[in-house]
């Protein structure tokens, strides 16, 4: 188990907040809410198992740029059974590394 990156989490708690989320929970793990989504958000692996997709459909998790391809290698190979994105953060800023897939637009 690694220890828990508070600063991460309040980051991450910020970014759902700024996007319009509701966010529930204190800890490395929370959900976010908006209209009909919630969002299951992990800003700290602490075991070598992944979220079950018991856990629901959509997981955000929330890394540091060093942990960001390990982590993306892990639910590559997992293939787990829900929408999944990796949002890094790098000081105050912060990237979409890896979104679920999307409806196609044409142009």
């Amino acid at each position: 188990m690694g220890p828990v990156n508070m600063q991460l989490v309040e980051q991450a708690r910020s970014i759902f907040a700024d996007l319009g989320y509701t966010v529930e929970g204190n800890g490395p793990e929370f959900r976010a809410e908006r209209a009909w989504k919630v969002v299951h958000v992990n800003t700290v692996l602490e075991t070598d198992e992944l979220p079950s997709s018991a856990s629901g459909q959509f997981h955000c998790f929330v890394a540091e740029p060093d942990d960001a391809d390990d982590l993306e290698e892990r639910l590559t190979s997992a293939e787990p059974n829900y929408e999944w994105a990796i949002i890094v953060v790098d000081g105050e800023d912060y990237q979409v590394e890896r979104a679920p897939p999307g409806p196609r637009v044409s142009a």
